[in-house]
């Protein structure tokens, strides 16, 4: 059945409501913190955002006594919005609360816009970024390089990683490995593994090892089943592909950070179908195209919209075979998607 679509005032009025339940759901946040700190409080310390639910955060401690600890904080109101990864000084209070007073400068974040078209952050302090896909659901370039850019944009080291390789068959196996031999002719790191039959995990783990990393990708790609495979004691639910989609389903409603006995530390984060750049700018995007980096620049005029113009860099290359059809085509596509305001 087509989803229903809704009219201005109906989206008006949901945002509206929403809108009115945050309200008072921040000053039920507001009155309990002011609780919490009408009472006993611990000293400042620092610690880890390793979860986040709504108004309210679980934080581990990182120092004294209670170093390892988890605790569920509630946020000051004067504080920017947290996400998983965040490094935070906060208070500890009775019975496993505690309260967050300040947040600690990030090095990195990924961040992409909601439904609304405002910037949400989805993970802080990352060091790599692993863009997961698998046979099913149906990977699209597109997906990826917008995953691509972002990382690009963010400064985070991607690594690509096709899950449930086990699945290849003579009927995707052509496809895939098309689309694969893209980004290995690119230079970007590309692993296969199966998460289900153990085969590839371990070069997966030497490569998270000592890093902060996030899973990214589409529901159904198998990323609860990865972490489940790399920390046994974990857990994580999993879900089935739709019957009738095709599609994922979603099992992880929230950003959660697990950590490594060997060191490092892996972000798990809800898997969508679509990522949106339209946070980055025209020259952001074509950052994020690192085989555009030497043509950029070099066309025959300086505002080539790289379409049909004469003396055009890119089509020259395009037309020459050091340009991918592929990476063309998902260029274009974001282009078209961003904003007129950030070209």
């Amino acid at each position: 059945m087509a989803k229903r679509q809704l009219n201005r005032r109906q989206n008006w009025r949901i945002e509206k409501i929403q809108g009115e339940r945050a309200a008072r759901a921040a000053k039920r946040e507001s009155s309990a913190v002011e609780a919490l700190e009408g009472g006993d409080l611990g000293p400042e310390q620092t610690g880890l955002v390793i979860a986040h639910f709504g108004v309210q955060v679980e934080v581990e401690a990182q120092e004294g006594e209670l170093a390892g600890q988890v605790f569920r904080c509630h946020l000051r109101a004067n504080l920017p919005a947290l996400v998983t990864g965040d490094q935070v000084v906060w208070r500890a209070g009775n019975q496993g609360i505690g309260v967050i007073v300040a947040q600690l400068p990030r090095h990195t974040e990924l961040c992409r816009p909601d439904s609304r078209g405002q910037l949400k952050p989805v993970a802080a302090n990352v060091d790599m970024i692993v863009i997961v896909f698998a046979p099913l659901p149906e990977p699209h370039a597109n997906l990826i390089d917008r995953y691509l850019v972002a990382a690009e944009h963010a400064g985070i080291r991607p690594l690509l990683l096709l899950n449930k390789f086990d699945l290849i068959d003579e009927h995707n196996a052509p496809a895939l490995n098309a689309l694969l031999s893209v980004y290995r002719d690119l230079g970007y790191p590309v692993l296969e593994v199966s998460a289900h039959h153990g085969n590839g995990m371990e070069q997966l783990q030497r490569q998270l090892d000592g890093r902060i990393s996030v899973f990214v990708g589409q529901s159904g790609v198998g990323k609860s089943s990865l972490v489940n495979s790399l920390l046994p004691e974990v857990e994580t639910r999993v879900g089935p592909l739709s019957e009738l989609s095709g599609q994922g389903t979603h099992t992880t409603t929230t950003a959660r950070l697990f950590h490594f006995p060997g060191g490092g530390e892996l972000i798990d984060s809800p898997g969508i179908r679509e990522f949106g750049l339209g946070h980055v700018s025209r020259a952001d995007v074509e950052a994020g195209f690192i085989e555009f980096n030497e043509l950029i620049g070099t066309c025959r005029f300086r505002d080539c919209k790289h379409d049909r113009e004469p003396g055009c860099a890119l089509l020259k290359a395009l037309e020459e075979g050091r340009v991918h059809q592929q990476r063309m085509n998902s260029y274009r596509s974001i282009i078209a998607s961003l904003p007129e305001s950030t070209y």
